[in-house]
């Protein structure tokens, strides 16, 4: 762990801040777009919006760093992100705003996918694992410490929107200054949807339906607390604890999962995801209960991602992990720009604020039910015969998941090597 800071501390500080920019603006927006007036659906409009984006720069961000370099397209973007970011109460209007979240959800997938190649780079085979998990803490905790600089100022006004303008920029350039040297970048070309979906029907389904689940959670969760009436520090809080039951939660499930039949466990999880979001639709009114809800989900669908990946992953051959991810990822996208038109539209007919929860409720028990099924359809793989689960978050891009599938490969192989 130490080789890995004394290595790669600054592209870690780098994207902690820039997590630190990307959960603030998300929450933020939430909040001004109803002091602005804008409606639930009008917020589900621009809150999808960015995953539009994200899923068009985690397509086009390789080509456009093979023509011009990591140096140039990473520095390029953070400029349009931080200019995004101030332009956002200079202009509040919904089709601006949706157009700024598709910009700057472009150009974040795209950051992402310049630094976690970067990332990849600076490790070896010592310590992969051990920067494969720094990564993911450093992610969730620059989320969390954004949702507490809420309370720096008022959201009416223009401070919060500087804030993360700033950070975006003082980003760039530990990164750019002490990275060296320059990773030669490229990707495996994806596996056809058809091929992905033959080798693992639950995977496919399952990532489609994790995509509406995540970007309600990441998308929606300030606009469910502001039309419920929170405050600003408890929406804070409530957004924060998605992501702390993400962290919590992650490794004990993983450990699990190599332990026992996936399908089974999917099915678990799922279950416990369904329940946590019954209980904030119609326990809600309690903070405290809200917050534990919010645990439960968020605890409940970041690590399905990485568990859905490994159950993938069990039914295809080591040369196929890598092509399999980028299907993978482009299937999750989809699901992610329609959860948060779908949970706007819910919130804005007669079941209001509760809208949010019922929408992740029924998408966490399809899962579950579809989970099941599949285990009636085939066998399960061996437990010993299974690869070994990875954390990795729903933020990451196709290259971070790669990067985690090489890491699985490799302890399995170090695994078989000590038996």
């Amino acid at each position: 762990m130490i080789q890995v800071l004394s290595s790669a501390w600054a592209l870690l500080l780098g994207m902690c801040l820039l997590m630190v920019g990307n959960g603030m603006q998300g929450t933020l927006l939430g909040i001004r777009g109803a002091l602005e007036g804008f409606s639930t659906f009008e917020m589900s409009i621009v809150m999808s919006a960015y995953f539009v984006g994200f899923l068009g720069g985690s397509r086009l961000a390789p080509g456009m760093i093979r023509r011009v370099g990591h140096v140039r397209v990473f520095a390029a973007l953070a400029s349009m992100i931080s200019a995004v970011m101030i332009l956002y109460p200079t202009f509040p209007a919904v089709p601006l705003w949706a157009l700024g979240r598709v910009l700057i959800g472009f150009c974040f997938s795209a950051v992402y996918v310049t630094a976690e190649s970067w990332l990849n780079n600076a490790a070896d085979n010592s310590n992969r694992g051990q920067a494969l998990s720094l990564y993911m803490i450093v992610q969730t905790l620059g989320i969390v410490v954004a949702q507490a600089l809420l309370l720096a100022a008022d959201p009416s006004g223009y401070v919060l929107f500087v804030i993360p303008s700033v950070l975006v920029s003082v980003a760039v350039t530990p990164i750019l200054l002490t990275i060296s040297p320059t990773p030669a970048f490229d990707t495996t070309k994806p596996m056809s949807l058809r091929e992905l979906a033959n080798f693992s029907p639950l995977g496919c389904i399952g990532m489609f339906l994790l995509g509406g689940v995540f970007s309600a959670q990441f998308g929606m969760a300030p606009v469910y607390g502001a039309e419920a009436g929170l405050s600003v520090a408890q929406i804070s809080m409530f957004v924060a604890t998605f992501f702390v039951g993400s962290v919590v939660l992650q490794y004990p499930i993983g450990w699990v999962s190599d332990r026992m039949d996936r399908r089974t466990l999917i099915v678990i999880v799922s279950a416990i995801g369904a329940a946590g979001s019954v209980m904030g639709m119609l326990l809600g009114g309690t903070f405290w209960l809200l917050l534990v809800s919010a645990f439960v989900v968020g605890g409940m669908s970041n690590p399905l991602y990485s568990l859905l990946i490994a159950h993938t992953n069990d039914f295809l051959q080591h040369e196929d992990m890598a092509a399999a991810s980028g299907g993978m990822i482009f299937i999750n996208g989809l699901g992610a720009i329609l959860g948060p038109i779908i949970t706007g539209w819910m919130m804005g007919t007669s079941l209001g604020p509760g809208g949010f929860y019922l929408f992740t409720a029924v998408l966490f028990v399809i899962l579950a039910l579809y989970a099941a099924y599949r285990a009636t359809r085939r066998p399960a793989v061996p437990v010993d015969e299974t690869g070994n689960y990875v954390a990795i978050y729903p933020t990451s891009t196709a290259v971070a998941v790669e990067y985690a599938q090489e890491y699985a490969i490799e302890s399995e192989q170090d695994d078989e090597n000590t038996t």
